[in-house]
């Protein structure tokens, strides 16, 4: 059965504004779920489903149950970590100037990174302690095999996230996302991904993490400065995710996360459901920058219609007058022989 959750907690004052929560199912297998995220286009939370990891059940234990099961994996690779000063409330994000970030970013050993999170959160101003995604089989070998979700055979890249109460700012990325919360509790605010233009994005080359990201303080968002927030508030979900609950974010969609308690540790499965070959979406963006963005308006509409035609709404197009052994660039889908065809030709050309 799906749960329609419409009251989520409203201890942050932007759940306040939004108006609903992500639906959420219990009891599935993992292959139900596989088959439901086959085709599914919005979020969902899939309650205990990985409820019976070993990481899950220390973690039920307590904080340092968890930090003890991790410290038996860990074989010597230093980690990154981010320290954030206690008046940045945890908040992973800029300098004042934007020409830098809030936090101090550093190599350690990992039991070092375990020892300053106790000794933070011990602490009655405890600063902010970080490890953003970390390959989990480099990191932590053997981790894996026991907390983590078997998506064979795709070989999704498997990630450990760890911190105190700590929040990174909405951003999205391009691979389908199976996120375990595995200690402590989580918030995901999660935005479609038409709603970018009311989420007042910063700069695209320079973001803490490299990915662009929300500029609004989700704990108090200045809505004076960025009034359309309150129209993609509108359109959240949100997502509460307790100890051993798994949360499928589609590709593109916007998020916002905290981390609730103390100590909260995430693990994620990206995977993209396209062949490798094909690139990565954003070259293309980037590249369209370059040389689209400044020409004139009329030329920008005139591109905009090749595009729908050619890239957009391709699936409603008849191509049937071209032989399909003419087709080249334009077969459907692209295969891998014409994409290496159409890379190389782009690469000459950049060249020039």
């Amino acid at each position: 059965m799906v749960s329609h959750n419409t009251n989520p907690n409203l201890s942050e004052p932007i759940q306040a504004h939004s108006t609903q929560a992500v639906d959420s199912v219990s009891g599935w297998t993992l292959e139900q779920v596989l088959a439901h995220i086959e085709h599914a286009d919005k979020p969902m939370v899939f309650k205990g489903l990985c409820h019976h990891w070993p990481l899950v059940q220390a973690g039920l234990e307590s904080a340092d149950k968890a930090m003890d099961y991790l410290c038996q994996f860990y074989q010597g690779s230093a980690v990154t970590a981010y320290y954030l000063p206690h008046e940045q409330h945890g908040r992973v994000f800029y300098n004042q100037e934007v020409n830098g970030f809030n936090y101090q970013a550093g190599r350690l050993d990992f039991n070092q990174l375990l020892s300053r999170l106790k000794q933070e959160n011990a602490s009655q101003a405890p600063a902010g302690i970080y490890m953003g995604s970390t390959d989990i089989h480099q990191c932590l070998p053997g981790l894996g095999e026991q907390n983590s979700l078997d998506l064979s055979p795709t070989q999704p890249l498997t990630s450990i996230w760890l911190g105190n109460q700590t929040k990174v700012a909405a951003h999205f990325d391009f691979p389908l996302n199976l996120a375990c919360n595995a200690v402590g509790k989580r918030t995901f605010t999660l935005f479609p991904p038409e709603q970018i233009s009311n989420l007042y994005v910063g700069p695209m080359e320079f973001a803490p993490g490299g990915q662009d990201i929300s500029m609004v303080d989700f704990a108090e968002p200045d809505f004076e400065r960025f009034p359309k927030f309150k129209q993609a508030l509108a359109a959240s979900l949100t997502a509460q995710l307790n100890p051993g609950d798994v949360l499928f974010i589609p590709s593109m969609w916007w998020h916002h996360v905290r981390g609730v308690d103390d100590f909260n540790v995430l693990i994620t499965h990206w995977w993209r459901d396209t062949p490798g070959y094909l690139g990565r979406p954003n070259n293309a963006l980037l590249h369209s920058m370059l040389s689209l963005r400044s020409l004139p308006k009329a030329q920008r509409q005139a591109w905009k219609a090749l595009f729908e035609h050619y890239i957009f709404n391709h699936d409603d197009i008849d191509d049937s007058h071209i032989p399909d052994q003419a087709k080249g660039m334009l077969t459907k889908p692209l295969d891998e022989l014409n994409a290496r065809k159409l890379r190389a030709d782009l690469i000459n050309k950049l060249k020039r």
